[in-house]
């Protein structure tokens, strides 16, 4: 059983798909992060899902039963509290910002004083990476649209 991790995957949010990560439509973007996560995750794999499924709405949710793997949900900022109930029909578990085997995991970069020693893995910034060796990005931008194993976080050599 492997352990995977990921941030933004942002389904069927139009402005930043064909705008800012530059694709020609939504369902390319959507098959794309659905092909390339099916392709390195496994049924029996976890992946920890750090936020922001789509754009505060749960249109898009049923696209995580296309996904491999028992989904760990930690939410972002735009998984709407209210949508809740309708996600733990796609995903394992959610929870708020974790310690994970010497990482905190959550959506936002936690506060530089809060971190404790141990490595903050996070998305929530997209392709800017922030330039400290403290944080580590997974948000879609960053991984080339693939979760990363936890492994090739704690070896650094998923970059």
């Amino acid at each position: 059983m492997g352990v995977f991790i990921c941030s933004d995957p942002h389904f069927g949010h139009k402005n930043l798909i064909t705008g800012k990560r530059g694709f020609n439509t939504v369902e390319e973007h959507d098959q794309l992060i659905i092909d390339n996560w099916n392709k390195v995750v496994h049924k029996k794999d976890k992946v920890f899902l750090l936020g922001d499924i789509a754009m505060e709405t749960h249109k898009y949710y049923h696209l995580l039963a296309k996904l491999n793997g028992l989904i760990h949900l930690i939410p972002g900022n735009h998984d709407s509290p209210q949508h809740i109930k309708h996600l733990l029909n796609y995903v394992d578990k959610i929870s708020g910002t974790i310690k994970y085997k010497g990482y905190w995991l959550s959506h936002i970069p936690i506060h530089p004083d809060e971190l404790r020693g141990k490595k903050n893995i996070h998305g929530h910034v997209h392709e800017k990476t922030l330039d400290d060796y403290r944080y580590i990005n997974v948000s879609m931008e960053a991984i080339n649209y693939t979760p990363v194993n936890f492994e090739d976080i704690k070896n650094e050599t998923y970059t």
